[in-house]
């Protein structure tokens, strides 16, 4: 039952950094609009660097995140993997609940690639 456990907390990862990375996009997108605004509005160099800041800093979470999510991702195979191996249960709502996590999650990285 340690693994059924385990699985659900590999599973809830995955789905956890999938929200996260697409929150970073989204951020990333918004501070892109943000800073192209304040340099047509001709904002001041200052306010205008701080900005920049900002964006970089967000744009540099996109690879951080998308790390963790492989990392995870594999670990929830990895975990599966075991569960099946381990047990003569091949369906669960748990195994069903990963099973679509992993699509889920391989989407998102085809999307990425693409």
């Amino acid at each position: 039952m340690d693994t059924v456990r385990s699985l659900k907390i590999k599973t809830s990862t995955c789905k956890r950094l999938v929200k996260e990375l697409h929150s970073y996009e989204k951020e990333v997108e918004r501070e892109a609009a943000k800073t192209a605004d304040m340099k047509n509005k001709g904002a001041d160099p200052y306010d205008l660097k701080q900005q920049e800041n900002v964006l970089g800093e967000s744009r540099m979470m996109i690879p951080d995140c998308r790390k963790r999510l492989e990392a995870a991702l594999e670990d929830l195979k990895g975990i599966l993997a075991e569960l099946l191996n381990e047990t003569d249960k091949k369906e669960s709502p748990e195994i069903d609940e990963a099973r679509n996590t992993i699509v889920e999650v391989e989407k998102v990285f085809e999307t990425i690639e693409a």
